[in-house]
């Protein structure tokens, strides 16, 4: 199936808000990083495209999963989707920082806001203030939803940081470069004239 993301926005968010917005089930993805980046993320599914896309990479057509019940198999094979993707953009993560860049293999479990949150799951997540990534996600006629991610603050903070640096220091590159080449046309015709200088005339 064909699957587009629009680009993302960004704000800032709690479990607490988050909670108050979302009405049905939600599943959350734990992600780690453990080389490049030093931190974790939470990625947050519905539960019903949870369904949908597991039931797509189980070879079903991704309907009529409303009455399934999301079970052990299905977080096991989001997990794996996820660990792909997210695998993926570690990959971009590091052309964009100049380091290697490695995640550790995604947990997830299902959160029902409503029962409230298991803070001692949540571990060092719990309490924070995240900067939430936002894109909505079309698979097919079969989703269109939206996934966020959320970053602890200090974690955003770190991973800007080390884009900025990075594009920095490839600028500066790039000038220098530039200012060499520039250097060395310029000084290039010289000899040149001087030869055409020295020349007799008649």
């Amino acid at each position: 199936n064909r699957v587009d993301i629009t680009t993302p926005t960004v704000s800032y968010t709690t479990l607490e808000e988050l909670s108050a917005q979302c009405e049905a089930p939600v599943v959350f993805i734990y992600i780690s990083y453990k080389t490049g980046l030093q931190g974790k993320n939470l990625l947050i599914l519905k539960e019903r495209d949870v369904k949908v896309i597991t039931d797509l990479m189980m070879g079903g057509d991704g309907t009529n999963v409303d009455d399934t019940e999301l079970s052990d198999l299905h977080l096991s094979a989001i997990c794996e989707a996820m660990n792909q993707m997210m695998g993926s953009a570690a990959t971009s993560m590091s052309s964009m920082i100049n380091e290697k860049v490695d995640i550790s293999p995604p947990t997830a479990t299902r959160v029902d806001f409503g029962e409230g949150l298991d803070e001692a799951a949540l571990g060092d997540l719990s309490g924070q203030l995240f900067a939430r990534v936002s894109f909505r996600m079309e698979i097919g006629d079969l989703v269109d939803s939206e996934i966020m991610q959320l970053y602890p603050i200090s974690f955003a903070k770190e991973m800007c940081a080390n884009i900025t640096k990075n594009m920095e220091a490839d600028s500066e590159s790039t000038s220098n470069d530039t200012e060499k080449k520039a250097g060395g046309q310029s000084a290039a015709p010289q000899p040149q004239m001087n030869q055409q200088m020295g020349q007799p005339m008649g």
